[in-house]
């Protein structure tokens, strides 16, 4: 498997954040197993492909927090989470604050941007 297509795959997570991207989808559409490209995806970006997905949505949903005034509840679901509730503690367990602290206090946190697979 070629670095081309670990990018590949990171665009693909991008293109279907939203969507619920799971391992079994993508490996489907990049045409390998998902043995293969879990193994793949964790070597070249650093972390296993759920711990990355959970990562990024969790960081766009703070991205949301800080430029829009929409509901939680709709970022959560927007984002696959179950509940409010869930997303909060999610939020909570990564970043330190509830969603809600973080939307009017903004303290400094660590994001997870799209990673740049080299």
């Amino acid at each position: 498997m070629s670095v081309k297509t670990v990018e590949d795959m990171v665009e693909w997570v991008e293109h279907n954040i939203e969507n619920e991207p799971t391992l079994d989808r993508m490996a489907a559409d990049m045409g390998y197993s998902k043995f293969y490209c879990s193994a793949k995806f964790h070597e070249h970006v650093g972390m296993s492909y759920k711990e990355y997905v959970r990562k990024r949505k969790l960081t766009l949903a703070a991205d949301l927090l800080l430029k829009t005034d929409e509901r939680l509840i709709d970022i959560a679901v927007r984002y696959g989470f179950s509940s409010h509730e869930a997303f909060t503690r999610a939020f909570q367990k990564s970043y330190g604050y509830s969603p809600s602290y973080f939307r009017v206090n903004r303290p400094p946190i660590l994001l997870h941007e799209k990673v740049n697979v080299i």
